[in-house]
């Protein structure tokens, strides 16, 4: 088992930057892979951007590709997600995701534990 919690959420004007913050707790070694997801108001949960358990390898949604990046701390046991250029429609509450497998993935059916989420909101 292992908990996560992010942070690092807020309002920021369009343009502007954040960084998330995902601390795991429990079975904290690094066999997780690890993601990012969103979901805004009336829509469904989309995939952000995912990262390999060694930090290696990554993949971002094409609509945050070159805007957002995924990286780890292993030795913290913590995951972040720095987002430049923000947009409006990046507004949503964000959420970190593990999963058992070494595999890198965008679906939400593949990730085992999530954390509670955490509202980032972009003004115009």
């Amino acid at each position: 088992q292992v908990q996560l919690v992010e942070s690092g959420g807020g309002l920021v004007q369009a343009g502007g930057s954040l960084r998330l913050s995902c601390a795991a707790s429990g079975r904290t070694d690094s066999r997780y892979a690890m993601g990012w997801f969103r979901q805004a108001p009336g829509k469904e949960r989309e995939f952000v951007a995912a990262i390999s358990r060694n930090g290696g390898s990554t993949y971002y949604a094409d609509s945050v590709k070159g805007r957002f990046t995924i990286s780890r701390d292993n030795a913290k046991n913590t995951v972040y997600l720095q987002m430049n250029s923000l947009k409006p429609e990046d507004t949503a509450v964000y959420y970190c995701a593990a999963r058992t497998s070494a595999a890198l993935s965008s679906s939400t059916f593949h990730y085992n534990y999530w954390g509670q989420g955490t509202q980032v909101t972009v003004s115009s």
